[in-house]
C-alpha cells in the first residue's frame, strides 16, 4: 500500500530521491508564481537554462565571423551535425555514424521511406499500428500512393485484441508471418503516443528480417525516454524528434538512423549537396559523390540556430546517462500507477499503458470517464498540473526523469481525483 499524503511525496524527493537535474531547467509558474507541476514532457520538453546562452553563442558567431563561422569559432557550424551525432550515440544505442541530425521528424520519415519501402511485385505493403500517429500513417499512405498502390489495401493496420488497449508481440508476429510474402516494410512506433506502450523493438524487428522486409521505427516517444539499441537490434532505420524527451526546444531538429549496413548500399536515396563527401563538395559536380554514412542522407545545410539548442539538451544526457534516467523513471510511473489504485476507490479510470516495466515509458494514459479536455484544463487552471488529452477519453501524464518530482507525481493524481469528483 502506497503513502498517498504529500508530505510523503516531499520526503522522498527531499531525503530519499532527490530530482536528477531540475535545478537546470525553466520550470513554468502559475498566476502566484508556484511552480507548476508539469506533465507534459511527452510533447514538449522543458526548457534547459543554458538554452539562451548557447544559441546568443552561436547568433555572436554569425556577428563577429558572419560565413566564416561555417568552419571558425568554437563550433563550426559545418561540424554541428557531427556534433550532434556523437551525443545522440548513446541515446538511441547506435554508432555516430549511423546517426544524421537533420529537418523534421515526417520529413526524415519520408526521406527513409523513399530508400526502405521498395514496393515490388506481391510485396507491395506497409505494416504500421492502427492507432499510430496521424503523421506517420499520412506518410505511409502518401508513399503507397506515391508507388501507385493502393492505400486501403497495402496498409497493415495492426488492432489490439477486442477488449484491450495495445498490441501483443506474439499478435505481431502473427500477422507479419501470415502475410510474409506481401510485406515490404514494417513501420512502428516504438513507445506508442496514445497507449503508452513501448514494443518488443528487437523481436518485431528480427521477424521483420526473417520475412524479408525493411525494420523502421518512430522513435518520437522513445529517444531520450527508454534506453534503446537500435545498432544491436539491427533496426533499418529510425526517426525522431527531439523536442520531447530530449528537451531541445519546438519544433528542433530531428534525427535519423540508418544501419551502417546499408551506408555502401545500392538503395534509392533522395539527394542534395550535403549528402555529398565535404572533400568534393565544394566542387560543384553535376553527380553527387556519397558519403558512406548515414550523412548520405542529408540533402541541406544545418540549420544551427535550431541545432544549438539540440546540442545542449543532449550533453545533459551524456552528463546522466540514458540507465540512470530509467531508474528515476521507472521509480515515478512506479509511484503514480500505485497512486492512481490507491485513490480510485470507486474505480472511475483505467491505466491504459501496460503495467509491465518492459513495456512502458515515463508516460501513464489513463481512461477517465468524461470529455477529457475540459478535465485537462481544470486541472492546469485549478491545480497548476499541466498535462495533455486525446480523444476520446484518455488523459496523457509523463513524469519526465530529468525535472520531475514525486511531489509533481502527488499533485497530478490529487488534482485528477478533486476534479473527477466534482
Amino acid at each position: 500500500m502506497v503513502n498517498t499524503t504529500e508530505s510523503y511525496a516531499i520526503h522522498r524527493d527531499t531525503d530519499l530521491d532527490r530530482p536528477l537535474r531540475r535545478d537546470d531547467f525553466l520550470i513554468p509558474a502559475d498566476s502566484a508564481g508556484k511552480p507548476i507541476a508539469y506533465m507534459a514532457g511527452n510533447s514538449l520538453g522543458l526548457q534547459p537554462r543554458s538554452t539562451e546562452a548557447d544559441i546568443k553563442d552561436e547568433l555572436d558567431s554569425w556577428s563577429h565571423l558572419a560565413v566564416r563561422g561555417h568552419s571558425h569559432g568554437e563550433h563550426p557550424w559545418m561540424e554541428f551535425p557531427s556534433l550532434l551525432a556523437n551525443s545522440s550515440a548513446a541515446v538511441v544505442g547506435a554508432m555516430p555514424h549511423e546517426i544524421v541530425m537533420m529537418n523534421s521528424l515526417t520529413i526524415n520519415i519520408h526521406m527513409l521511406l523513399a530508400s526502405f519501402y521498395q514496393p515490388i511485385d506481391r510485396r507491395r505493403k506497409i505494416v504500421i499500428e492502427d492507432y499510430a500517429f496521424g503523421s506517420d500513417s499520412y506518410a505511409v499512405r502518401s508513399h503507397v500512393a506515391f508507388r501507385g498502390g493502393n492505400p486501403d489495401k497495402d496498409v497493415i493496420r495492426l488492432k489490439p485484441r477486442d477488449g484491450e488497449n495495445y498490441l501483443r508481440t506474439e499478435d505481431i508476429i502473427a500477422v507479419l508471418r501470415e502475410h510474409s510474402s506481401e510485406i515490404a516494410t514494417v513501420l512502428l512506433g516504438a513507445v506508442n503516443y496514445y497507449s503508452g506502450e513501448f514494443m518488443d523493438v528487437a523481436a518485431i524487428t528480427e521477424v521483420t528480417h526473417e520475412i524479408g522486409a525493411y525494420a523502421g521505427w518512430d522513435l518520437a516517444h522513445a529517444a531520450g525516454n527508454i534506453p534503446l539499441h537500435l545498432h544491436d537490434w539491427k533496426v533499418d532505420f529510425a526517426a525522431w524528434c527531439s523536442y520531447k524527451y530530449l528537451n531541445a526546444g519546438p519544433g528542433s531538429v530531428a534525427g535519423a538512423y540508418i544501419h551502417e549496413s546499408h551506408h555502401k548500399a545500392s538503395l534509392p536515396r533522395l539527394e542534395g549537396w550535403w549528402t555529398n563527401k565535404p572533400e568534393t563538395r565544394f566542387l560543384m559536380g553535376p553527380i553527387c559523390d556519397p558519403l558512406e554514412t548515414a550523412d548520405a542522407w542529408a540533402v541541406s545545410n544545418p540549420p544551427v540556430l535550431i541545432m544549438a539548442p539540440a546540442l545542449t539538451a543532449l550533453r545533459m544526457f551524456d552528463q546522466v546517462g540514458m540507465h540512470t534516467l530509467r531508474a528515476r523513471s521507472l521509480q515515478l510511473t512506479s509511484y503514480m500507477r500505485d497512486l492512481i489504485t490507491e485513490l480510485d476507490t470507486d474505480n472511475r479510470v483505467s491505466i491504459i499503458t501496460p503495467a509491465d516495466s518492459n513495456h512502458h515509458g515515463a508516460q501513464l494514459s489513463i481512461r477517465v470517464p468524461r470529455d477529457p479536455f475540459p478535465l485537462i484544463e481544470r486541472m492546469y487552471s485549478n491545480h497548476g498540473v499541466l498535462g495533455d488529452a486525446r480523444n476520446p477519453n484518455i488523459i496523457r501524464l509523463a513524469p519526465a526523469p530529468m525535472y520531475n518530482t514525486f511531489h509533481d507525481v502527488w499533485r497530478a493524481v490529487s488534482a485528477l481525483f478533486i476534479e473527477l469528483k466534482d
